[in-house]
């Protein structure tokens, strides 16, 4: 029988970790709850989860802190669930190491969604790493170069190629558009996202069925892209 994942709550809102609490177990997970974010690093250290869901405005550290040290280590899917809802805060917590983030309010089926996705992506990490991504009815052969429609190849541009391989090897994860500029174009500052508007745009345009209507390449607004697979 396989063993119920194990979630590690790191919040210090009784309320909140009263409802994620019964959500959880409803939904067949184990929960572990830390209200401080040393308690939170400890836990995760002793016991090791296989999600972390965790709040930024802690009573010790910032969120963000706890997100960047746990990296050090770990490879734990991380999802931020935050009242804050500013870009900033966001997009720093992604360039930390945190995989999601959430704004509470939250939606039940929308939060237990990127659970699925990150013991997924996880599981996944632990075994060999896939070289062909799926959305749709897109294929990317990451090992291959090669990128087909309804098994139709599609030509891309070296450019083009890199900035999808990217997107597609951290599939469902908000990528920043500083991350994505470094690591295709080499800028360390965000000066450039029109060069990544433009390629994004040329990309959709070659793998989405209505380029206005994106299925594949979501935008994250004020923060980056998401390359979305099936759920």
């Amino acid at each position: 029988m396989n063993k119920e994942p194990l979630i590690l709550l790191i919040d210090d809102e009784p309320q909140i970790l009263r409802a994620l609490k019964t959500i959880l177990a409803a939904n067949h997970f184990q929960i572990a709850a830390a209200a401080t974010g040393e308690q939170g690093i400890a836990q995760a250290v002793a016991n090791p989860p296989d999600v972390i869901i965790l709040d930024l405005t802690l009573p010790d550290l910032d969120g963000i802190q706890v997100c960047e040290q746990i990296r050090e280590w770990s490879r734990v899917p991380i999802i931020v669930l935050s009242v804050r809802d500013n870009e900033k805060d966001k997009v720093a917590a992604l360039d930390k190491g945190a995989d999601d983030y959430l704004t509470k309010p939250f939606g039940i089926e929308e939060l237990l969604a990127r659970i699925r996705v990150a013991l997924r992506h996880s599981e996944q990490s632990l075994g060999n790493k896939k070289t062909i991504i799926n959305a749709g009815s897109v294929s990317i052969d990451l090992a291959r170069h090669i990128v087909s429609r309804n098994d139709e190849e599609i030509r891309l541009t070296v450019t083009e190629f890199k900035l999808l391989a990217y997107l597609a090897a951290h599939p469902d994860r908000v990528l920043t558009h500083q991350a994505i500029l470094n690591h295709v174009w080499g800028f360390s500052e965000q000066d450039h996202v029109e060069y990544l508007r433009v390629y994004i745009g040329q990309l959709r345009k070659k793998l989405e069925i209505n380029p206005d209507e994106p299925q594949i390449l979501l935008t994250e607004p004020g923060i980056g892209y998401r390359f979305k697979t099936s759920e």
